[in-house]
């Protein structure tokens, strides 16, 4: 039985997760080694409380009972020794995922439950990084994580289905639809995003609109909530640089990054995050063109 969460990151994703999972009602604990970034996700957790309070999506006494289930440690070592589940968040670097697997591996108890973040890299292979592959899988939340419905629950090569089940309860516990896949690069999600996203970069090399016609068409012609560059501004320009990195190795020429993408990145356009990506936010918090 689940009852202790641990989160591995504060960045966007596992801020994210970590409100989510109190909010449904689990001790969690998120962790990061950077201390400033820990209290940086404080910060944001306590603004999307007091959103909520101000929206009447949450009472003060929930409120106030799940910031009571919110701990924050910059040690994993600590934080693993009592975790039911950990939940790793951290940039998809595999030397990153690598590193924090084996810390969980080495200080979690052996009936511990390991999840990954990735929204496109092999749970299997992140799997081997430690020594309980049947109790490892992906949970790939979406951005932004306390609005976005759905985990997309993907097994690796040797996930129990013990392992699915748990952690589809854990997914259900948290507020989320569940979709429960196979592993194959870049999931269901992740596939059909990183081609949209890629093909409104080319579309804007190639002189076919600007940013906010493209993100327009798309968000009434396709009803998407988001347009795609609106989106990745969101998520960040490096991260779906990566994501396109990695599909291109292992699904081929449908999904080399447009070489407009890669210069916002060289530039350091990379998104919200930075004040500049395919918008501009440093004067204002409304989107302005480029």
């Amino acid at each position: 039985m689940i009852n202790r969460i641990v989160v591995v990151g504060s960045g966007v994703m596992g801020r994210g997760i970590a409100y989510v999972g109190a909010v449904g009602g689990y001790s969690v604990t998120l962790v990061d080694i950077n201390e400033t970034a820990l209290q940086n996700a404080k910060q944001e957790i306590e603004l999307i409380f007091e959103k909520g309070l101000a929206r009447g999506k949450i009472s003060s006494e929930a409120a106030e009972k799940v910031s009571e289930n919110l701990n924050y440690e910059s040690d994993l070592s600590i934080a693993a020794a009592a975790a039911d589940l950990i939940i790793e968040a951290v940039p998809e670097i595999a030397s990153i995922k690598k590193q924090v697997f084996e810390t969980m591996e080495k200080h979690a108890s052996k009936n511990c439950f390991f999840a990954t973040n990735t929204s496109t890299m092999s749970p299997t292979e992140i799997a081997s990084y430690a020594k309980r592959p049947e109790k490892t899988i992906a949970m790939h939340f979406f951005n932004p994580v306390h609005k976005m419905p759905l985990v997309e629950i993907v097994r690796g090569l040797e996930t129990s289905e013990e392992t699915a089940e748990v952690i589809r309860e854990v997914a259900v516990k948290m507020g989320k639809e569940t979709v429960v896949i196979n592993e194959f690069p870049g999931f269901v999600t992740s596939r059909i995003s990183a081609l949209v996203g890629n093909e409104a970069f080319y579309m804007l090399q190639e002189g076919l609109g600007t940013p906010e016609e493209i993100d327009k068409a798309i968000k009434l012609g396709l009803n998407y909530p988001m347009g795609p560059f609106e989106l990745v501004d969101l998520v960040g320009l490096d991260v779906r640089l990566n994501n396109l990195k990695y599909l291109h190795e292992k699904l081929g020429e449908k999904y080399r990054p447009a070489p407009l993408l890669e210069r916002y990145v060289k530039a350091g356009r990379l998104g919200r995050k930075s004040g500049k990506g395919v918008y501009d936010y440093t004067n204002k918090e409304e989107m302005v063109e480029k």
